[in-house]
Formats: C-alpha cells, structure tokens, sequence
C-alpha cells in the first residue's frame, strides 16, 4: 500500500473519531503518530520498535520546533487584546452599535454580530478570539430573541473567520513571509476583500432569515438619536486598529510588538473606563486558557501536519493539479479546489507551509512569470500583483478550515464557550457560510482590482 493510500485511510479514520466525540487534538495527534509510524517502520523499513521511538521523537519535537516561533507569539498578544476589550465593555459597545443600526434587517442580530465580528477581528487578528468573544456577546442575545441556535452559533463562528483577512492577520504575515512578498502591501490588500466577504455574509443572513421567518426576527424600535449615540463607544476599537496597522505598515515595530502595544493601549482604555482588579484578572486568566486550548489544538494539528508532510499527500494533490494541460483559469480553480480539500483535514497554517512551495510557483507561471507585465500576463496581472492577489485568495480559501469538519477551529471554540451547543450544530450552523465563501472568491478572481486597488496607489 502507498504513502498516500494509507494517509487517505487515515484521514478517513480521523473524521470517524472526531465526528464521534474525540477531542480535535487528540484525534489528529493520534492519527499523525500512527502514520509516521507507518512511514518509519514500515516504508522506511526501520522496523517496529525502531519505527515507533523514531516516530515518537518526531511527534515529540513539533510543540517546541513550532510553538517557539515568533509568528505563533502574535495568537497570545491579539487574544488579550480581545479580552480587554470584552472585558473592558468595548466589544459590548461595538456590537450595540451595530445592532442599532442594522438590527431592523431580517436576522438584524446576524448581520449586526457579522458586523461587529468584522470590526473586531481588525483589533483582535486572532479568528478564535474572535469567536470566543462573541460567542459571550451575541448568541446569548440572538437565543434570548428567539433565534434558532444552529443559526446564531454559525454566524458567530462565520464571522470570526473575517480576522484571517482583514488586517492585521497572522497568516497573511506567514503568507508573506513564504513567498518573500511585501507585508504592507498584503495588508492593505486584505481591506476590500474583507469588506466584501462581511457585505456577503450580511446578504446571506438577510436572505436566511427572509427565507425562514423562525432563523431569527428583526430588531426595531431605536430612534436616530439612540443610534448615533452609540458611535462614540464603538471609536475605541477604530483607534487600535489604527495604532496597529500603522505600526505595522511603517515598521515602527514587529508584528507582535504592534500586538503588544495594541494591548497595552487597550489596558490604558479599558482602565480609564473604570476597569477594576476582578476584570483584568478575568481577561487574563481567559486569555490564558483561550492560548492553552489553542495550542493544544495546534500541537495536535501539526504532528497530524508533519505526517502529511512525510507523506506528501499535499504534494501528489498539487503535483497533480499544476501538471494538467487546461486554461489557466481552469488549473486556477482546480488548485483552490483541492484547498477545499485539504482544508477539511489541516489547519490553515499547516496547509499554507505545506502547499505554498508547490503551488504559489504553479500560479506565478501560469500567469507567466515573475517578471512578466500586466498587458503580457495570462491573468491580467504583473509577477508582484499576482503574488499579492493569490495571497488575499489563498487566505480566503484558508479560512474555510475554520468552518469546515472536522478542523473547524472556530466551530470547537463556539461550541467549547457555549455547552449547550453541540460541535455538530455549529458546524451545521456555519454551513451555509461556504457558499457565501465561494461567492467571495468567485468576486475576487472576476474582479482582481478589489485586491490590487490599494496596493497600487501605495506602489505608485
């Protein structure tokens, strides 16, 4: 039996134990170790007790080879953040506004929390925190109004999804870091889309909830004067996100030096709004155990990763894809398809370290080079363009794994904050989101200049 064969018959496994209640990360460690052992005793053929002690050693070196990167320090830093602000009632007041002035829609608290995740995920970064944080805010409000708690629970995880995109977001700083393209200008890049993909998400609920009268009712009665009221507890959020994109963007600091400014300018806040000893304690301890849980995941997630990594079973999809004999725009599609499918099975990180190397190569020549022109280019675009534009797509296609079983990091943080909700409904609840993520990308490839806009005027 092959390499791929049997890391096919594995990945079936995993879907088997985490569909049955086994936690994601010891599911996908269990199953990483089990094939690195299959690969080192077997396909190696070092043998049983050698296989298993090799096996183990590599399982055994990925918390510490991984978690001690400086990349991986930006989840700690933006996780406080969003604490602070919770805990400091700047969340509370960002979602106000938002309610008082789209609730009157047909499942006004939907787009109101898609809304508000999409401001909050620019302070946070982190889509996890996001998720947690409003899983406190919104979905006790949605249930309390009636919402179906399918629905309020997928539009919470949805729309934490919103973090990867809209800056400042990690993975388009690893994207970058992977392919030696410029960070400011993938984070400016990332604006548009962002608003795009919350503008769909809004649509969605909106059709959702006209299609199915009991998914959620609209929120009415506030005068214009309450709703401009409201703005001024929503202005703190803005100003972080200023802070940091400017930090970022003009290299006063490091990414995790801009996160750990941002939260120190939300302590400052959140003190000055009368934060007592109880609540920092409070935002503290949950980021901590937000962070462990994370890691956890992610430790799980990454020897689940480094098997596939010996496996190749990332490479045979790619190497199969960028090898078919088919108009560019149709190898495009069938690349970000088999995202689709690895992204069932692996985190964003882990599929985007992995796929890269082989894929961002296949785009840069099916577009025709890095050094070709716009007016000479397959898809419109010169070398750097086209690195930018696949970035924002690549990492727009990364945020299904946080939706999609059975990694579905946003789905097991909802359902870990809220215990009545079982893993199973929120998946089921941000199901119909994959269609509004297709939507987006279907926008971005027909329209590469919401990508490329504000790049370009940066550039010159």
């Amino acid at each position: 039996m092959s390499a791929t064969d049997t890391s096919l018959i594995l990945a079936a496994i995993l879907i088997v134990l985490v569909i049955g209640g086994m936690r994601v990360a010891f599911a996908t460690a269990l199953i990483g170790f089990i094939g690195l052992f299959t690969i080192f005793a077997f396909d190696k053929g070092q043998g049983v007790e050698r296989g298993f002690w090799t096996a183990l050693n590599v399982a055994g070196q990925v918390p510490h080879s991984k978690m001690s990167t400086h990349v991986l320090s930006l989840i700690p830093t933006f996780i406080l953040i969003g604490y602070l602000a919770y805990y400091a009632g700047l969340t509370t007041a960002l979602f106000e506004a938002a309610k008082r002035w789209v609730g009157w829609l047909p499942g006004g608290l939907g787009v109101a929390t898609v809304f508000a995740t999409a401001g909050f995920a620019a302070v946070s970064g982190a889509s996890v925190a996001t998720s947690a944080v409003f899983a406190r805010i919104a979905i006790p409000e949605m249930l309390q109004l009636g919402y179906d708690k399918r629905f309020a629970a997928g539009v919470v995880a949805a729309g934490g999804t919103l973090a990867s995109l809209i800056p400042p977001s990690a993975i388009l700083v690893i994207y970058a870091i992977i392919v030696e393209a410029s960070v400011g200008q993938l984070l400016l890049a990332g604006f548009l889309p962002g608003a795009v993909s919350a503008l769909i998400y809004g649509a969605l609920v909106i059709l959702m909830a006209r299609a199915r009268k009991d998914l959620g009712p609209p929120v009415r009665g506030f005068t214009w004067m309450q709703r401009f009221e409201a703005l001024p507890g929503a202005l703190p959020i803005f100003a972080v996100v200023a802070i940091i994109i400017y930090c970022i963007y003009f290299g006063w600091g490091t990414p995790t030096e801009a996160g750990a400014l941002g939260a120190f300018v939300v302590l400052v806040m959140a003190l000055a709004r009368g934060m007592k000893w109880k609540q920092l304690s409070g935002a503290l301890m949950e980021s901590a155990k937000l962070t462990a849980m994370i890691f956890t995941m992610i430790w799980g997630v990454l020897i689940y990763v480094r098997y596939l990594g010996f496996a190749d079973l990332p490479g045979v999809f790619a190497d199969w894809i960028s090898g078919l004999d088919q108009p560019p725009l149709l190898t495009l599609l069938l690349i970000l398809g088999a995202y689709v499918i690895l992204g069932m099975f692996m985190d964003a990180i882990g599929m985007l370290i992995l796929t890269l190397p082989v894929t961002f190569p296949a785009i840069i020549a099916l577009n025709g080079g890095p050094d070709v022109t716009a007016a000479e280019s397959a898809l419109g675009m010169s070398g750097a363009e086209c690195a930018i534009w696949f970035g924002i797509i690549v990492v727009k296609m990364a945020e299904l794994c946080l939706i999609t079983p059975p990694i579905g990091l946003n789905c097991f943080v909802v359902a870990g904050v809220r215990e009545d909700i079982s893993v199973q409904d929120v998946f089921r609840g941000a199901s119909p989101f994959f269609i509004a993520d297709v939507v987006t990308v279907g926008v971005l490839i027909a329209f590469p200049q919401i990508v490329l806009w504000l790049p370009r005027l940066i550039i010159g």
